[in-house]
């Protein structure tokens, strides 16, 4: 899922005092539990395998990433590590995806609106070409969105991808996301709040998400309440 900005949509990156306003309670890079995955924030020991992720095929072909040599590829992994807070508009979260301990992924979340009743955010993600078909995608990206829904508060997220890039938009598509927009480079699917409200508690439940301060019971919990 292409993680660029909608320019269409979305003005460019803009200095932190130029963005307005700050949301009331920022997000700042928490640890998400699945059933199989952690969700965290990137380290400098990933290094070598953010490498050799970054330079396969996938990222190269739909991301429009540069092939990076090793210098350049720490410098990349570097910049992501310090992306670790949502509070105003352009802020840009990016959390490694791991599975037994090894990094298979990383997902992502843009803040592109702090307006309470107009939130809006845009989800990428990334993963091991060597871990595809096992559902580790679908698990971590469902884990972001609870994210961007329950703690962010967004009214809509976006995902944007190639249009050829048919694996990527069947995911968007498992996870209730609908077709918003396409152009010869761009297909823009949308997930509002209201579809999360009746996606989401199931998704949860199926992937085990836990978002910070919930073990398993207090998780099971909030779904039953829901």
């Amino acid at each position: 899922m292409d993680p660029r900005r909608l320019r269409g949509l979305f003005p460019p990156r803009r200095p932190r005092f130029l963005r307005g306003p700050s949301i009331a309670h920022p997000v700042v890079a928490p640890v998400i539990r699945t059933n199989r995955l952690v969700l965290r924030p990137h380290r400098m020991e990933d290094a070598r395998v953010w490498w050799e992720l970054e330079n396969q095929r996938t990222a190269r072909r739909y991301l429009g990433w540069p092939l990076r040599d090793r210098r350049r590829s720490r410098g990349h992994l570097r910049h992501r590590t310090r992306h670790t807070r949502l509070r105003q508009a352009d802020d840009f979260l990016a959390l490694a995806v791991e599975r037994d301990g090894r990094l298979v992924g990383d997902v992502s979340l843009h803040l592109r609106s702090t307006h309470a009743e107009s939130r809006a955010a845009e989800i990428g993600w990334l993963f091991d070409e060597r871990v595809a078909g096992r559902g580790y995608a679908t698990e971590a990206s469902a884990a972001m969105l609870t994210l961007a829904f329950e703690l962010l508060a967004a009214q809509w997220v976006f995902a944007v991808s190639h249009p050829s890039n048919a694996r990527s938009i069947a995911l968007a598509q498992r996870l209730g996301f609908s077709p918003a927009a396409v152009t010869e480079s761009h297909a823009t699917l949308l997930l509002t709040a209201v579809d999360w409200a009746r996606a989401g508690p199931r998704l949860r439940r199926e992937f085990g998400i836990r978002l910070p301060g919930e073990g398993p019971a207090r998780a099971r919990a909030v779904l039953v309440a829901r």
